[in-house]
């Protein structure tokens, strides 16, 4: 019995969703499917964008009031668990102070994302690498104004 195109479609969707959960936890499928904080900021306070060892690149936007996070995004032509990265980088920012910003390690993204294959780890420093930039040109901007 032959399968239409779509139940073949359908079942090897299924087996990709099948493969993704023995692989991701749910908190990065999660953030892979339906990214939180993915987009841009016009005229952010504090902007950085680096190019990772694998050839992503990710862009953090920066909001600040009162030395404060007040908004964060994120942008990356990356994988999903570097859009996972991402945004679990902006969630951790978020109402945070500029002096707090370099504390959001990797270790503590992968642990928020409930950890990554060894593969991907990277993902997370480019994502905290990237962060802690932006945080720094909101400071240089401050200092040469």
């Amino acid at each position: 019995m032959s399968l239409s195109f779509d139940e073949a479609v359908n079942e090897i969707q299924q087996a990709i969703d099948r493969d993704a959960r023995n692989t991701y936890s749910e908190e990065v499928l999660k953030r892979f499917y339906d990214p939180k904080y993915m987009g841009k900021i016009t005229d952010p306070h504090g902007y950085a964008k680096i190019k990772g060892s694998c050839g992503d690149s990710m862009e953090f936007f920066l909001t600040v009031h009162d030395e404060k996070i007040t908004a964060a995004q994120f942008m990356t032509d990356g994988c999903a668990t570097t859009i996972a990265a991402g945004s679990m980088a902006c969630e951790l920012a978020m109402g945070k102070t500029i002096k707090d910003i370099p504390k959001i390690s990797q270790g503590e993204i992968l642990s928020k994302l409930g950890g990554l294959p060894e593969e991907n780890e990277h993902c997370a420093l480019l994502a905290s690498d990237t962060l802690i930039c932006a945080a720094n040109n909101y400071s240089e901007s401050k200092k040469s104004s």
